[in-house]
């Protein structure tokens, strides 16, 4: 018998609908990884009286089961925290604890975290500049002078198809540009050309974060994974080490290489809902949280984002999804169904961490399930409020 070829990032099958749950368990065993180590000071999740699931949740007016929905969505981890407590925490197929999960999009709300830093440090004098005045690009493309704020806001005008199901997509080059092929992470954002004016258009691009990578390294001289060891892994007490990937040039994956624990994923949503404070100390500005979780122009409200030309049922704001209503809500989102939600009004933020194998094999909802999956973590939070 042969010997089977070693697992890499290049052969994983991704939006084929080969189940991918033993692998997003052990990116760093077949990635070059920058690793963020736990914090000196860990904080351990404070455990409350266990809450139930419901039973079912109603989408468009069909009830369906929430124990159907888990399996089919592949989910691995299901975490509950309730006034910073853990209600609830159930890991299946490989999950568990101390299980690092890849984070997919997850991730571009922890870079929307760090330009947030970066800039009350004074590292980036204001996100009204151009980006380009500290990540070098190519004259006349996508990111030459156009601002911070745009490409927080997904609204830099640049040209972009995230058609998971379409293997001559943006998104599908630059995850060979991760791999080394064809180029390099930088290269390729520094080489992206404009389609509509900035500013006018919530086209998801995750160009975008790629290129906010890029904005917290240079302008902080550091790279990006040792700045989020120092400003947030540290002090919000991070108990399991932490993984970007990186690419042949030793870049972070900043759209989607983020690998922590579920229960490490809930301390962004847990900062968040109490406006940027940990344990009484302020690591990003109540103004920041506050504007990252905001509607703040037509194009962004809830029903005009798009993702692969075709519009979403939530708003935007600086990488945050925005749910419609009047509850404040909002959630890091991640393909293959990964969430990081919370629900402020009921004190809440949810982690579910998922491997969903029908994703991306098509561009509809029926197999992508990401608004079913905002309905079900609403259900959950409003039953147990």
């Amino acid at each position: 018998m042969t010997d089977q070829p070693p697992q890499t990032l290049a052969n994983l099958g991704l939006f084929t609908g080969v189940p991918q749950y033993e692998n997003f368990c052990r990116i760093k065993d077949f990635a070059d990884v920058r690793e963020m180590a736990p914090s000196s000071k860990p904080h351990a999740w404070p455990v409350g009286d266990t809450i139930t699931l419901p039973d079912a949740y109603e989408v468009d007016g069909t009830v369906r089961s929430t124990e159907e929905f888990l399996a089919d969505t592949d989910t691995a981890a299901l975490l509950v925290l309730i006034d910073g407590e853990i209600r609830y925490e159930r890991y299946l197929l490989t999950g568990g604890p101390d299980v690092p999960w890849v984070s997919m999009s997850v991730a571009k709300s922890f870079v929307s975290a760090l330009v947030g830093i970066a800039v009350e440090e004074g590292h980036i004098r204001s996100i009204d500049e151009a980006i380009s005045a500290y990540v070098p690009v190519l004259p006349g493309s996508a990111y030459d002078r156009v601002t911070i704020r745009d490409v927080l806001q997904m609204s830099s005008g640049a040209r972009w198809n995230e058609d998971y199901s379409d293997p001559d997509s943006d998104i599908f080059r630059l995850s060979l540009a991760t791999l080394g092929i064809g180029g390099t992470l930088d290269g390729f954002v520094a080489n992206m050309v404009r389609a509509s004016k900035p500013g006018t258009v919530c086209r998801y691009n995750s160009g975008e974060t790629q290129v906010l990578g890029a904005l917290v390294a240079h302008a902080t001289g550091r790279t990006m994974g040792d700045y989020m060891q120092e400003k947030l892994c540290e002090p919000l007490g991070m108990t399991s080490p932490g993984y970007w990937v990186l690419d042949p040039a030793g870049t972070e994956m900043a759209y989607g290489g983020l690998n922590l624990t579920a229960r490490d994923y809930a301390r962004i949503g847990e900062l968040y809902r109490c406006g940027g404070v940990w344990q009484g100390e302020q690591i990003i500005p109540a103004t920041w949280v506050r504007d990252s979780v905001t509607v703040a122009a037509p194009h962004l409200e809830p029903g005009r984002p798009v993702i692969g030309g075709h519009p979403t049922g939530l708003g935007y704001g600086y990488h945050w999804w925005l749910p419609a209503g009047d509850r404040g809500e909002f959630s890091a989102i991640g393909v293959y169904n990964q969430f990081v939600y919370v629900d402020p009004t009921a004190r809440t933020t949810i982690v579910k961490l998922s491997a969903n194998r029908r994703y991306g094999t098509s561009a509809k909802e029926s197999t992508n399930r990401e608004m079913e999956t905002v309905t079900f973590l609403r259900a959950l939070a409003r039953r147990n409020n």
